[in-house]
């Protein structure tokens, strides 16, 4: 498969009479290429423009490499022939990337009582199915695909790195972690090759290392909810940290006026109908990505105190019914601009 690799390199830096002091300043480079079915994009400062491209291009690889771990829509992925084994008493070895997923997956699951579950494969099969053919999805298969989600079915041995998934026909799906995870991981390799300022996103999450050189941190832009009187965008300043965003605005499902967002509540089955979209800062991608599923599952009332225990930040921007609302935990606002 052909890529097409991106590079932007600002002009105008080399200067008569002092290139040598310029060729040791980081410059800012910019990459993008598409993986896990997404636009993924690298802004880094590098020394150099072979310095950027080779990290860049290392950083990608990671993150297709991760595709082939954690894809469930690859029938061959490890998450998908872990799935398969699901009902046979089975306890798998798996790779240290799908562990770190799966501990991390469970971790949270337990944290929001099952309002995050990696275990919801079934019932966003059915979704997907839903929304291709414009259609709510049966009752009878809804409580058919229902009763194989549960992530006290998803056993892990932390002595042999081991998982067991204990009912027939269960399906993983890392959909709600897995893109943060592969953040984190691009970053670490651009960090294994001595550069640290750069951001990395894919979809609508970001991992962020040290921010561009003379600023405080990278600039994010928060976008308004699409709707009327929705409050205005605002922008973030950002370093060291992971940046999550969850909604609606794209992947949805509208039957008689009303609208079903792709994120389903693992414990009903149902996609959400508060139509709302939320901002998540934590330590790290992974930490943001699934706690955006929490608190866009949850509200900001129990979303918020899970939100805290994880020592995290979020923001909630939400039309239940005519009225707007917006919610942010009390740290959140340090980070405007």
């Amino acid at each position: 498969m052909r890529v097409r690799l991106w590079l932007t390199v600002p002009i105008g830096l080399a200067l008569l009479g002092c290139a040598a002091r310029v060729a040791s300043e980081p410059r800012r480079y910019e990459f993008t290429r598409t993986e896990m079915a997404l636009p993924f994009r690298i802004v880094l400062y590098a020394p150099s423009s072979a310095a950027a491209s080779n990290a860049a291009m290392a950083a990608f690889d990671r993150i297709h490499q991760l595709n082939g771990v954690l894809s469930d829509y690859d029938s061959d992925s490890e998450l998908s022939r872990l799935s398969q084994t699901s009902g046979g008493n089975t306890e798998v070895k798996v790779s240290d990337d799908l562990w770190n997923v799966l501990r991390k997956s469970q971790e949270i699951a337990r944290l929001s009582a099952g309002a995050f579950d990696i275990t919801v494969g079934p019932v966003v099969g059915l979704w997907r199915k839903a929304r291709r053919e414009q259609k709510f999805p049966r009752s009878d298969l809804l409580a058919e695909t229902l009763a194989r989600v549960g992530y006290t079915n998803l056993l892990l041995n932390p002595r042999t790195h081991s998982a067991k998934l204990l009912r027939p026909g269960m399906r993983l799906d890392a959909g709600g972690i897995g893109k943060g995870y592969a953040l984190d991981r691009a970053l670490k390799v651009l960090a294994s090759r001595g550069i640290s300022r750069a951001l990395i996103t894919g979809g609508g999450d970001m991992a962020i290392g040290d921010p561009p050189p003379g600023k405080n941190g990278w600039r994010i832009e928060l976008p308004p909810l699409d709707v009327t009187n929705a409050p205005a965008p605002r922008f973030l300043l950002l370093q060291h940290a992971g940046f999550a965003t969850s909604g609606d605005l794209f992947q949805r499902l509208e039957i008689n006026g009303k609208r079903y967002s792709h994120i389903v509540d693992p414990r009903t089955g149902i996609g959400l109908t508060d139509h709302s979209l939320v901002n998540i800062v934590a330590k790290d991608a992974t930490t943001a990505d699934a706690l955006s599923k929490v608190v866009s599952v949850l509200g900001a009332g129990q979303g918020f105190e899970i939100i805290e225990k994880q020592g995290a930040e979020a923001r909630i921007v939400r039309k239940p019914g005519d009225q707007v609302e917006l919610a942010e935990t009390p740290g959140f606002s340090r980070f405007y601009e």
